[in-house]
């Protein structure tokens, strides 16, 4: 842990006072905000949109805008409450109704984001994949879900595993028909809907009924996927406000695609609940394109990854001068530990103080953050969010005292969090195995003024004697060295009681791997740590495995240095 702190960003944020917040807060006080109460009528597309749509100063506002090769597509929440209702005309004219599951299976398009509405009109339960999907990774999941009905692009469509096809319902296509061969029911979007009526009735599921569906990756099974209900937007509104302080004026930018839960929630539902607009861009990442993004749209809230951090500190310090950025006002990260030198890079380039913030697919909100009216230290994933208990556990499940390595855990039930893993009883209950508990499998430290540190996954721990030391706190001090770029260390035993580390390294430009180097990157870290971690063995290689959010995935690196399968390789990157 670093003991730097900085002050506040924003004493005047949503949020304004932290503590005193925290120990008066109650969700049912923040149920004032939506409609339901009163009216007894449950859905949360139309609290996130067609509640505007019906307010003549709010009608008109701009709820999306897609960027996508320079072209700006501009939706707003009437738009979106016609557009989404004609698509849920469609969908009931090819038979779904609610309770049934439908996949959306594209790139990040306004389709995908109509969809999702439309799906949540019906009680249709909706789940996004990654356009990046292979054959057998859309397998798995087509059987796991059985969907009544797919969305997807005709360019897509030769990675549809065939043998699973004829167990989905209708194919609903955003291009020409004529291009995707799969001798089956095929229904063109454009053309279908122009014709259909601009309102479709809602339907009112409940708080608990099912809303979305996603797949994320197991580390030791199939992909799981994670049941969210509508209930879940008491969550994503408090969230947006305190965490991510939006206000009535609000831009924000979630750079994530729907089919990643953060994309899903905090680049849909939660920015339409506050009534604010949402930037999509649909281009892929490079520097200049993301520096422009905050620039012609003038974001003032950015939800980001380190990994894109990352991205802009590797392009240089000379594009952010080139941009206007003053619109910007707040930046928040996401997908992993927020490190020190991207923090300060963040600070220094950028002008604004990144705020980390930790949460789950499993969560559904973010449940640690880092406020803009509260002090922050750098390496921190912050302190619990309002109406969120949170605690450190031992083996046993019993909280640990501060400064204790132990499992994240979180006390229930926050309104967001999930109702279930699809066809998989067991696997959900195991997430509750300790009094009740929540335990994340992240495993963590809480100092003395209650943030938490994040110190890599549960099954990533690295035992030297009687002690666990997380992996990050190794990879952290092998990035101080001047050749490294990135590293993942795990655990590695030829005898049970003789467990050393293994440290694979990417270099950066300019640098070539040798036995010297090897040797220089072990003295280093057995300089800048204790010398008791058995840092022993360290491999040059070109690429490290992560997730597509930028999740680095160790448990790829211990089972090839095992022989064994990697697992669940979906949902990572190329």
């Amino acid at each position: 842990m670093i003991k730097a702190r900085f002050e506040a960003q924003d004493r005047h944020a949503n949020l304004e006072e932290y503590e005193s917040v925290y120990r008066s807060f109650s969700w049912a006080e923040q149920e004032k905000y939506f409609t339901w109460p009163e009216s007894g009528r449950v859905n949360i597309a139309y609290e996130a949109v067609d509640r505007w749509a019906e307010d003549p100063e709010m009608a008109d506002h701009a709820a999306l805008i897609f960027d996508a090769s320079g072209e700006h597509q501009i939706f707003s929440f009437r738009e979106l409450k016609e557009k989404s209702s004609q698509m849920a005309n469609l969908f009931l004219d090819h038979g779904l109704k609610s309770g049934d599951r439908f996949f959306i299976y594209l790139a990040p398009c306004p389709e995908l984001y109509l969809a999702m509405l439309a799906c949540a009109r019906l009680g249709v339960v909706f789940a996004p994949l990654f356009s990046t999907l292979s054959y057998s990774e859309l397998e798995v999941r087509l059987k796991n879900g059985a969907p009544a009905g797919l969305l997807t692009h005709p360019d897509l469509c030769e990675r549809l595993p065939t043998e699973v096809m004829s167990q989905v319902g209708p194919i609903f296509l955003t291009g020409d028909p004529t291009l995707c061969s799969l001798s089956r029911e095929e229904v063109p979007l454009q053309g279908s809907m122009a014709r259909l009526a601009k309102d479709c009735p809602m339907r009112w599921p409940g708080l608990d009924a099912s809303l979305y569906l996603l797949y994320t990756s197991g580390s030791t099974g199939p992909p799981k996927g994670v049941l969210h209900a509508h209930g879940d937007m008491l969550g994503h509104l408090v969230t947006a406000r305190y965490v991510l302080d939006l206000k009535n004026d609000s831009v924000l930018w979630t750079d994530g695609s729907p089919a990643w839960v953060t994309g899903a929630v905090y680049g849909a539902f939660a920015p339409w609940l506050c009534g604010v607009t949402s930037v999509v861009q649909c281009d892929p990442f490079s520097a200049s394109k993301c520096y422009r993004t905050l620039e012609q749209h003038r974001v003032s809230v950015w939800y980001t990854t380190p990994g894109r951090i990352k991205s802009l500190m590797g392009a240089g310090e000379d594009l952010p001068g080139r941009y206007d950025l003053s619109s910007l006002r707040h930046i928040a990260t996401v997908g992993e530990s927020l490190s020190p030198d991207l923090f300060y890079w963040v600070k220094k380039n950028l002008g604004l103080t990144p705020h980390d913030t930790w949460w789950m697919t499993e969560t559904g909100m973010i449940c640690l953050a880092n406020f803009p009216s509260m002090a922050t230290k750098p390496g921190a994933l912050g302190k619990p969010v309002p109406g969120v208990s949170a605690a450190i556990l031992d083996e046993q499940g019993h909280p640990l005292p501060v400064l204790s390595m132990g499992e994240l855990a979180l006390k229930p039930s926050w309104p967001a969090m999930m109702i279930g893993i699809w066809k998989d009883e067991q696997r959900y209950r195991d997430y509750f195995r300790f009094n009740g508990w929540f335990v994340s499998g992240d495993m963590a430290i809480q100092d003395e003024e209650g943030y938490f540190y994040h110190q890599g996954r549960n099954d990533d721990l690295i035992k030297v004697g009687d002690q666990m030391v997380g992996p990050f706190e190794v990879e952290r001090v092998l990035g101080r060295h001047p050749a490294v770029a990135e590293a993942a260390v795990i655990a590695k035993s030829i005898q049970t009681a003789n467990p050393h580390i293994k440290a694979f390294v990417t270099l950066r430009p300019g640098f070539t791997s040798s036995t010297r180097l090897n040797l220089e990157i072990k003295e280093f870290v057995k300089a800048n740590m204790s010398s008791a971690v058995p840092l022993r063995e360290v491999a040059f290689v070109n690429a490290l495995p992560k997730t597509r959010s930028g999740k680095l995935l160790r448990r790829v690196l211990r089972a090839g240095e095992l022989g064994l399968p990697a697992g669940d390789v979906a949902n990572m990157q190329d």
